[in-house]
């Protein structure tokens, strides 16, 4: 806790106030009083946030028993509208996914298939296949491309097995649930997000 009588510099050091300039004053005290301001919105936001999810969730529980359905289990997306149309809530669910040592398999299993199918014909596919192992800025490998390989409609069994083997290797690292509300033009139907950040308000 800083003393009576003084204020406390960027470097640690204790500074009189009979030494710190009015204007430096006046800064650091615009500066504490906003910052409170911000500090409180964030709490309110985030109990908000928490409100909006209880409320969500035990609406879909709701309707999950008036249908005997199961419930439990991970939740998923939803979107939930005013019974006008003007008004939405969306409530998602994004994972960040990585690949496990399965991926390794499954890169050797896919090479073996270009080998094969590369015998007399372009390199063509092997860029492709090169291009969906590459590794991003960040030095990981882009999920979404080496997981696009798996809609590819080939009956090659390696190459079956090399897909089997990319879908033991993901692995779900971490999960985000984001809430969005929208304005709703009842007219046209497009929609316009409700912001609830400083810079979209």
């Amino acid at each position: 806790m800083t003393p009576e009588g003084y204020m406390q510099d960027a470097q640690g050091a204790l500074i009189p106030l009979t030494k710190v300039k009015p204007e430096h004053k006046l800064e650091d005290e615009v500066v504490r009083r906003l910052s409170c301001g911000a500090m409180s919105l964030r709490d309110a936001l985030a109990a908000f946030r928490e409100t909006v999810l209880d409320e969500a969730w035990a609406f879909r529980d709701l309707v999950l028993e008036k249908y005997e359905a199961r419930k439990g289990g991970a939740k998923g997306n939803m979107t939930l509208r005013s019974y006008d149309g003007t008004l939405e809530l969306q409530v998602s669910v994004s994972d960040s996914l990585s690949f496990g040592p399965e991926l390794d398999a499954a890169k050797a299993l896919i090479d073996a298939c270009v080998e094969r199918w590369s015998v007399g014909s372009n390199d063509n596919m092997r860029v492709l296949i090169n291009h969906a192992f590459q590794v991003n800025k960040a030095g990981r490998i882009d999920t979404g491309r080496v997981l696009g390989l798996r809609k590819l409609d080939i009956t090659d069994e390696d190459w079956k097995r090399a897909m089997e083997a990319i879908s033991d290797a993901v692995r779900v690292t971490s999960s985000k649930t984001y809430v969005r509300f929208y304005s709703v033009d009842p007219d046209s139907g497009d929609k316009k997000p409700i912001p609830l950040d400083l810079a979209g308000v």
